[in-house]
């Protein structure tokens, strides 16, 4: 993957152990490397900045995704090769398992590899799509976005709330763990409609409309479901109120979306989305 001079210099850096001013890193770069782990975010008064984690697994992570930053980094492709070729699997920082968890509570027949799969994971299992770039699903499928990994795998525990909020539609259920961009990068490759599964709160609501919405547009919605309201009239005031400072100035031209805000705001409460798993 090619990146500017400009890219290439701020990434080194924050190799270097230096910080880089939030705004100056590429946003798809930045939501990467966060979500890999190699950087954090410091807050001073109003200005953010990037700074590494670890320079020097940013460096060789660095040096295999983009290129040679550092000459003293060898740019090997993945672990097998890496311990072919020097003994040791972890000479240069490789992911070694990309992809993203699927679900599904009735058979649904896709292709992987150019090969038929027919997914009808059993309860208590789920499958793992590590080559992505060839998963492909029937167009008729509602991809449905889950964020606690709780609720993800205990999909048929909330089949009720999926059958009153989207109706008598063939669902795959997806989770973007581990934490990296894999999901929505695919996401963005197929033209099925998402529906957001997440909590009930200012945090869970960005979460959505700036990795989801943003990029997928109009094709995104947020699951909201028909009792959302009263339960919120019992939720959590203590994450509210530490997600406030925050989240306060949230808000969206989306009706719906801003409706649930509002709610959220005038009840001072949030709840999570694991209170939709019926107990058995």
């Amino acid at each position: 993957m090619k990146i500017s001079k400009n890219t290439t210099l701020l990434l080194q850096k924050l190799a270097n152990g230096e910080s880089v001013a939030f705004s100056l890193l590429p946003k798809q770069i930045a939501e990467t490397l966060c979500a890999e782990g190699f950087l954090t975010v410091r807050t001073k008064g109003s200005r953010r900045s990037f700074s590494a984690i670890d320079t020097k697994a940013l460096m060789n992570y660095l040096s295999a995704e983009y290129g040679n930053l550092d000459s003293s980094c060898d740019n090997y492709q993945t672990r097998a090769q890496q311990a072919s070729i020097s003994g040791n699997s972890k000479l240069v920082y490789i992911r070694s398992c990309p992809g993203f968890p699927v679900n599904s509570y009735e058979p649904i027949e896709c292709t992987l590899n150019g090969h038929e799969l027919v997914l009808s994971p059993q309860e208590g299992s789920f499958v793992f799509i590590a080559n992505w770039k060839t998963f492909v699903i029937p167009k008729d499928i509602v991809i449905v976005g889950i964020e606690n990994m709780e609720n993800f795998r205990k999909i048929r525990q909330e089949k009720k709330l999926f059958e009153s909020t989207i109706g008598n539609k063939r669902l795959l259920f997806v989770s973007r763990y581990p934490q990296s961009t894999d999901l929505r990068m695919w996401l963005q490759t197929v033209s099925n409609p998402y529906i957001h599964f997440g909590d009930f709160d200012l945090a869970g609501i960005h979460i959505f409309l700036s990795e989801f919405y943003l990029y997928l547009g109009n094709r995104a919605s947020f699951l909201i479901p028909l009792d959302i309201e009263e339960r919120l009239k019992t939720g959590s005031t203590e994450r509210y109120n530490l997600q406030y400072p925050r989240f306060h100035n949230l808000n969206t031209d989306i009706a719906y979306l801003q409706d649930l805000i509002n709610q959220i705001n005038n009840y001072h409460r949030c709840y999570d989305q694991e209170g939709y798993i019926e107990i058995e």
